[in-house]
């Protein structure tokens, strides 16, 4: 997997840098909106058939995914999705796909963060967090939230590589493991 992030990186940082040279405004977005769309196709399950099948010529393959997403796509964009294909790089789109997206929010200056709770939170409790997680980092900060019963109470944070084990679960593993020691 790793080989595969290296693999995808180079090509995540080239349309990055098409995005932020070009004088056009908004042109972070469009390609967060291209690449989501060429990802879509490529995600299809025909399509996955279809990307190491021998059967299936690269013009061919080619001529699917722009046949599907094509007049969505800028020139730019097109020509990005048959360099994908003529180097067999079609399959690494979702990596390509979310390493953009990281250099986007760096470039932003917004972290992500995912906010595991164990009950479902209401959107003035997220709102809360979020506050505070803005303040706590000086940074914009977006959260993807799941719900997660095995916590059995409590939340849990993660922030790039930082976690914050504010979960019951968490406690009961600590006093476990100051009990072993």
């Amino acid at each position: 997997m790793a080989e595969h992030v290296t693999i995808a990186r180079p090509y995540a940082e080239a349309v990055f840098k098409i995005a932020t040279e070009g004088n056009a405004s908004g042109a972070l977005v469009a390609w967060s909106d291209a690449l989501a769309n060429i990802d879509g196709v490529v995600a299809d399950a025909r399509v996955q058939a279809c990307i190491g099948d021998p059967k299936v010529s690269l013009q061919q393959l080619e001529g699917l995914v722009l046949g599907v997403v094509g007049d969505k796509l800028s020139g730019e964009a097109r020509n990005f999705v048959q360099v994908l294909v003529q180097n067999s790089r079609l399959d690494l789109m979702p990596l390509i796909r979310a390493h953009y997206e990281a250099l986007k929010r760096e470039k932003e200056g917004v972290l992500e963060a995912k906010i595991i709770s164990a009950l479902e939170m209401s959107d003035e409790q997220v709102k809360q967090l979020i506050a505070q997680l803005e303040s706590k980092y000086q940074r914009k900060v977006t959260a993807q939230i799941e719900t997660d019963t095995s916590l059995i109470g409590g939340v849990k944070i993660v922030v790039g590589d930082k976690v914050i084990d504010a979960t019951v679960r968490g406690k009961l593993d600590a006093m476990a493991a100051a009990l072993v020691n």
